[in-house]
């Protein structure tokens, strides 16, 4: 067994798209669009993997209410990169373009070194080695 993919819900589509080939270098699937249930969406991934990320969109969704770190449901993904030095570059790189580092690089207590940052919508992203 293995995990396919994992679906978050995004008010824009297209910026939460931009985000994720941009930073995390995802290859995007076409739009798919289903006019009868006012819903689209795109399928992320990298090069090589078959785990994927949906990202969808309907515009009767409603934002989640509190913080991710305190509701339940899903907290954050990871993504890892490869490197300690990739997980600094890439958190200097969001944190210089406006993102909010939610937790800085640091090993935690069970092993990982990682980063964790918002994406443009708020969604927590693990940065790991």
């Amino acid at each position: 067994m293995k995990i396919e993919h994992i679906a978050i819900w995004v008010s824009d589509l297209e910026k939460v798209k931009d985000f994720y080939v941009k930073y995390f270098d995802m290859e995007c699937s076409e739009k798919y669009i289903n006019s009868v249930k006012n819903f689209s969406s795109y399928f992320l991934s990298f090069n090589g993997e078959s785990t994927r990320i949906e990202i969808m969109n309907r515009p009767d969704i409603m934002k989640i209410q509190g913080k991710h770190s305190t509701s339940f449901g899903l907290t954050h993904f990871s993504i890892s990169v490869g490197t300690k030095k990739k997980v600094d570059q890439l958190t200097e790189i969001l944190r210089k373009d406006g993102f909010k580092i939610v937790g800085e690089p640091r090993t935690t207590g069970d092993g990982y070194y990682e980063s964790v940052v918002e994406d443009c919508e708020g969604n927590w992203v693990e940065i790991t080695e």
